[in-house]
C-alpha cells in the first residue's frame, strides 16, 4: 500500500469496485455512478462517517504467469491502491488482482452454482461436483489480506455478502483488535437447508468468527441462529422482538422474534436485522423532474389510446436468475390473456429481464426459456397495432426507469424467493404526487417470499407457485378501485419513508459505535493466518 495512503476506521468489503472504470485517451478514469440509487452508492455514504474510508475489491486481470490459483500477475502496469475522492468524499480502493479462472471459480462456479441455490431453497439446482473450494478459500484470504491493510487499530471491518463468508476467519487471525462486521443481502435457508453445504462447519466458524451478522428481515437472523445453535452449539445470549413494522402476523416470511446476542467460545455475537432501503428522495427529485414528465408523454402516446382508453401498464423489473420467477409471471399473463380476451388489446406488459455475465450455463438456459415464451405471447395475441409483451434484455436506464414506474398501472414482482427486491421500493417512491396531480394511485403485486413482503402491507401478495393466486392478484389489480389503490399506496410510502437509506445508515452506524470498545489494543501484524484443512 502507499505510504501517503492513511488507514480506515470504516473497511468495506464487496466484491464490486465503486465506481465506473472506463479508459479515454489512453488514460484509466474512474467516473462516480450516475444515479446514487443502488447498493454501491448506499454503502458509499457511509464514508460520511469517517475521515477517510476505505473500499476492497476485485478486478480482473489478464495473468503474465499463467498461474492459475495463486495470487495473479498482472500484464500490463496495475494500481492495486487507488485513492478517490468524489462527492461521498475521500477513499481508498484496494483492487485484488484475480485471473479470470479466479473469478470464474469463485464467482461463477462456487458462489452461483454450489451457494446461490441452497440461499435461495433451491437445493435441485445445487451443483458441488464443479466446485473447486481450496480456491474459493484463498480467494476469501486475499479479500482479508487487503481488508486488515487498510484498517486502523480498533477498525471496522465489514464485510457484504455469501462469496465473503470465509473472510471473517482470516480477518479475526490476522487482526483480533478490529470489529468485524458481516451482511447478507440474500436470504437465509432453514437449518436443514443450509446443512446440504459440505462446508458448513467452516463456513459458520467463520460467520461466528463475527461481531456482528445483519440480514434484512427477521427471518433471515432466525434461520442463521438456528444453523449456528444446532450445527455449533451456540448459545442463545438474547431474544429480541421483531419491530411491529417487519413482524405482520400471518405472512410466510413473519417473525415475531428472533436471537439478537449469540454465544460462542466465550465471544458474543451481535445478530441484526434492518431492510436497507432506497433512495426515496432521489426518486422523487426525479420523479418532479420536466425531463421526466415529457418521457412520461410519450410512454403513454405508445400505449395509444383508444376508444376504451388508454391501455393499462404493467412493468416487470428484474435480471435474468430461476429464483425471480420470470418464467411463472409470464405464463401467468399468458394465461390472463387465454382466460380474458377482451383484454388483448388493453394491457401491456413490460418486462426487462437482465442477462447474466457470459459463461454462466445455468443462466443463458433460464434467458432462452423466458425468450420462448415471450414470443409465444406476442405470436399469438399481436397485431399490427398491438404487441401485448415488451422484452427488454438490456437495462433501462434509471431516469428512463422512473417514468415508466409513474405510468404503471401495476407492478409485478414475483420471485420465488428473494432476499429483499429494492424494485418494488423504488416503484413505491416514484409513485408520489406532483404539482396539479391527486393522490397517488398504483397496484404492487408482490410475492410473499420476498423479503419486503413483511414491510410493504398495502401490497397484493401472491403465492408464485400457486397458479391460481397468481391469476387471482393480477385479476383484483387489474380491476381494484382509485380509492383502495390509494389507500394501499399511502401505507407502502409510509414504509419505504421510513426504511430510506437514511435509516438503515443511521441504524447500521449506531451498531458499529456499540461494537467499537473506547480504547483499542493495537493490531497484531505478526499473527499467522491457519488455514482450514
Amino acid at each position: 500500500m502507499d505510504k501517503q495512503t492513511p488507514l480506515s476506521d470504516l473497511v468495506i468489503v464487496y466484491h464490486r469496485q465503486p465506481y465506473e472504470e472506463h479508459v479515454e485517451n489512453g488514460q484509466v478514469v474512474y467516473r462516480e455512478h450516475a444515479s446514487p440509487n443502488g447498493i454501491v452508492p448506499t454503502l458509499k455514504s457511509f464514508f460520511g462517517a469517517v475521515e477517510h474510508g476505505a473500499w476492497v475489491a476485485w478486478k480482473q486481470v489478464e495473468s503474465r504467469s499463467g498461474d492459475r490459483k495463486g495470487k495473479a500477475e498482472a500484464r500490463e502496469p496495475f494500481e492495486r491502491v487507488v485513492n478517490i475522492t468524489d462527492s461521498y468524499g475521500s477513499y481508498s480502493v484496494s483492487r485484488l488482482a484475480l485471473t479470470a479462472q479466479q473469478v470464474r471459480s469463485f464467482y461463477h462456479v462456487t458462489s452461483k452454482e454450489a451457494l446461490w441455490p441452497i440461499l435461495h431453497s433451491f437445493p435441485e439446482r445445487y451443483n458441488y461436483d464443479a466446485v473447486d473450494w481450496p480456491t474459493f478459500r484463498e480467494v476469501n484470504r486475499l479479500f482479508a489480506e487487503a481488508a486488515v491493510a487498510q484498517a486502523a487499530p480498533g477498525a471496522v471491518i465489514w464485510i457484504h455478502d455469501y462469496n465473503l463468508w470465509l473472510t471473517p476467519h482470516f480477518v479475526r487471525r490476522l487482526r483480533p483488535d478490529v470489529k468485524i462486521a458481516f451482511f447478507h443481502h440474500t436470504p437465509f435457508p432453514s437449518s436443514s437447508i443450509f446443512s446440504i453445504l459440505p462446508w458448513r462447519d467452516e463456513i459458520m466458524s467463520s460467520l461466528l468468527d463475527c461481531d456482528l451478522v445483519g440480514f434484512h428481515i427477521p427471518r433471515y437472523a432466525a434461520g442463521f441462529a438456528a444453523a449456528a445453535r444446532n450445527l455449533k452449539g451456540a448459545s442463545v445470549l438474547e431474544d429480541g422482538p421483531a419491530p411491529a413494522s417487519l413482524s405482520h402476523h400471518g405472512l410466510a416470511l413473519s417473525q415475531a422474534s428472533y436471537p439478537v446476542k449469540l454465544g460462542y467460545l466465550g465471544r458474543t455475537v451481535h445478530v441484526d436485522a434492518c431492510p436497507v432501503g432506497t433512495n426515496v428522495a432521489h426518486i422523487r427529485e426525479l420523479a418532479a423532474r420536466e425531463v421526466t414528465r415529457e418521457r412520461e408523454a410519450r410512454i403513454r402516446a405508445e400505449l395509444k389510446k383508444g376508444e376504451d382508453g388508454e391501455r393499462k401498464l404493467i412493468v416487470s423489473v428484474g435480471r435474468t436468475d430461476y429464483t425471480k420467477g420470470t418464467r411463472d409471471m409470464l405464463l401467468a399473463y399468458e394465461r390472463l390473456l387465454e382466460r380474458q380476451p377482451e383484454l388483448v388489446g388493453q394491457v401491456q406488459l413490460l418486462v426487462t429481464s437482465v442477462a447474466a455475465a457470459s459463461g454462466m450455463g445455468v443462466y443463458r438456459n433460464v434467458q432462452r426459456e423466458i425468450e420462448q415464451i415471450a414470443g409465444r405471447i406476442n405470436a399469438r395475441h399481436s397485431t399490427l397495432a398491438y404487441r401485448p409483451l415488451w422484452l427488454s434484455t438490456t437495462a433501462i436506464p434509471f431516469e428512463e426507469l422512473v417514468a415508466y414506474y409513474r405510468c404503471a398501472d401495476v407492478c409485478w414482482i414475483t420471485p420465488l424467493r428473494d432476499g429483499l427486491n429494492l424494485v418494488a421500493k423504488e416503484y413505491v417512491a416514484a409513485r408520489q404526487s406532483v404539482t396539479g396531480e391527486g393522490k397517488p394511485g398504483g397496484v404492487l403485486v408482490l410475492s410473499e417470499f420476498t423479503g419486503a413482503a413483511v414491510e410493504l402491507d398495502g401490497a397484493l401478495l401472491a403465492n408464485p407457485y400457486s397458479h391460481q393466486q397468481m391469476d387471482m392478484a393480477i385479476d383484483r389489480a387489474l380491476v381494484m378501485p382509485e380509492e383502495e389503490q390509494q389507500q394501499r399506496m399511502a401505507s407502502m410510502q409510509r414504509s419505504v419513508e421510513r426504511y430510506d437509506t437514511t435509516h438503515w445508515a443511521r441504524h447500521t452506524l449506531g451498531k458499529f459505535k456499540a461494537l467499537q470498545s473506547p480504547r483499542a489494543p493495537e493490531p497484531q501484524a505478526d499473527v499467522a493466518v491457519e488455514t482450514p484443512a
